[in-house]
């Protein structure tokens, strides 16, 4: 059963931008998510660790880090009940299904214990998600609040393309309006805002000439 919209008011809107692409959102992404499988082989989580993927889409992620991990459990969310029922049979047919726990949930007001019935995560992870969500920062910080002790937050995304010609970031930021995704320029400076509010160490890069940002932050272990 689809939870009411008024417990997820952002779930018509990315609803309505994914009815249409859900059935080739994986094929036609992969020319341009550049980034979520380095990610991946980046997060080495324990053995019998946690991970959490923010705005799970598809499940493609998910069921990419299961196949490479298979000593970790794996949960992931989504505001769209139309990608959640994607991912749902994704990762059915890739029989994950007992290891994939899946949830719709807001990233601006994500609760792991009420959605998960836990406390947090070893690994959390955001690929290409930030850049779709309006109260992005809110997100952000939601997903460093559910890094456990000794476990990182990783973050890829669109990044400002500051050393790529300003025809094609032009072009590119003009091609990603049609889509609602914006990169978030301001994404540094707000990571380690945030991440040193909440006790984490933040570190940030750009790869592909500034193409996509990639960072990780880093919470100390218990002593």
């Amino acid at each position: 059963m689809t939870a009411p919209t008024d417990v997820f008011p952002a779930s018509e809107r990315m609803d309505a931008i994914y009815r249409w692409q859900v059935g080739i959102y994986d094929a036609t992404r992969k020319f341009y998510l550049i980034g979520r499988d380095p990610l991946i082989a980046d997060l080495a989580p324990p053995v019998g660790g946690t991970v959490l993927e923010v705005g799970c889409g598809t499940g493609r992620n998910l069921i990419v880090a299961a196949r490479r991990y298979p000593q970790a459990r794996f949960c992931g969310f989504d505001v769209s009940p139309v990608m959640l029922a994607e991912a749902r049979r994704a990762v059915a047919r890739a029989g994950l299904a007992g290891r994939i726990h899946l949830a719709q949930a807001d990233a601006a007001r994500f609760d792991p214990l009420t959605t998960f019935a836990c406390e947090g995560f070893d690994r959390v992870f955001c690929s290409y998600t930030l850049s779709m969500i309006p109260p992005w920062q809110e997100a952000l910080d939601r997903a460093l609040a559910a890094v456990l002790p000794g476990g990182s937050l990783q973050v890829v995304d669109f990044g400002g393309q500051e050393h790529l010609p300003s025809v094609f970031r032009a072009g590119l930021r003009a091609w990603l309006a049609q889509f609602h995704v914006t990169p978030r320029d301001g994404f540094a400076p707000v990571l380690a805002d945030l991440a040193a509010a909440r006790g984490l160490s933040a570190q940030v890069d750009r790869p592909y000439r500034g193409y996509a940002v990639r960072a990780i932050a880093a919470r100390p272990p218990l002593a």
